[in-house]
């Protein structure tokens, strides 16, 4: 319960803070946001000294917690909160909202040998495809695609890859995805990318791939996106010590 308390108490800070609720920039002090959530000290200052380390806020000594002005500015499209599968509808949010899928292709298709490795799949494990075009409102962002083995997910539909895959799964087969390794680089954009992103000629795209985990630690999917490069925004917090 402790767990789930501190988490709802990031997560609904986190909402206020980036609907300007706070107006001089500075928090409540631990013992008011206790009474406002009627919570105790300990879990507000496990939640403040949790959003103090991802670097949303800062405290200065005698003066109080404030919300750092950076990561107000630099709002990255990835808010993963802790606990929750890592999945572009639950973590990828703008101005609090989360985004619309549009599906562009969908078949199952034998793997390549670059998906046999990255996978651990054999030759004739065959593994879905899934082509998506992620907006916020109807403002693309990103093409999504995704390579998931049929053995794991045997009964993927339509219906199903519209919404969330990841929430799906955890739902229907008791698995979450709770690890991956990224690598975030940008190249010059296709003619595709282009077209369904909105973007000009001479304007680049921001690149994220890699792999997804289950919490068994199974190679989940391999996911490949592009994004506009007005959206490939993401926030360090960096402690350097002397």
């Amino acid at each position: 319960m402790a767990e789930l308390l501190y988490k709802q108490l990031i997560s609904d800070l986190k909402r206020r803070i980036f609907a300007q609720e706070f107006t001089n920039m500075k928090l409540p002090d631990e013992r008011t946001l206790a009474n406002q959530y009627n919570v105790s000290r300990s879990s507000v200052k496990r939640a403040l000294t949790r959003m103090a380390s991802d670097g949303i806020i800062f405290k200065k000594r005698g003066s109080g917690t404030f919300i750092n002005p950076l990561y107000l500015k630099n709002e990255s499209v990835f808010n993963y909160e802790e606990g929750t599968n890592l999945g572009i509808t639950d973590n990828f949010k703008m101005n609090g909202k989360r985004p619309k899928s549009q599906v562009l292709n969908f078949e199952v298709i034998s793997p390549t040998e670059e998906l046999q490795r990255d996978l651990f799949l054999q030759p004739d494990d065959f593994v879905y495809k899934i082509e998506r075009l992620r907006l916020f409102d109807e403002q693309p962002f990103m093409i999504e695609t995704g390579y998931i083995p049929i053995k794991i997910v045997p009964e993927l539909s339509r219906t199903q890859i519209e919404s969330s895959i990841f929430n799906y799964l955890q739902k229907n087969y008791n698995l979450s995805v709770t690890k991956s390794f990224l690598s975030v680089f940008a190249e010059p954009s296709t003619k595709r990318d282009q077209e369904l992103l909105k973007l000009k000629e001479n304007e680049p795209v921001g690149i994220m791939e890699g792999i997804f985990f289950l919490d068994n630690g199974t190679p989940f999917e391999f996911s490949h996106m592009r994004l506009h490069y007005q959206y490939l925004k993401f926030n360090s917090f960096v402690s350097v010590d002397h």
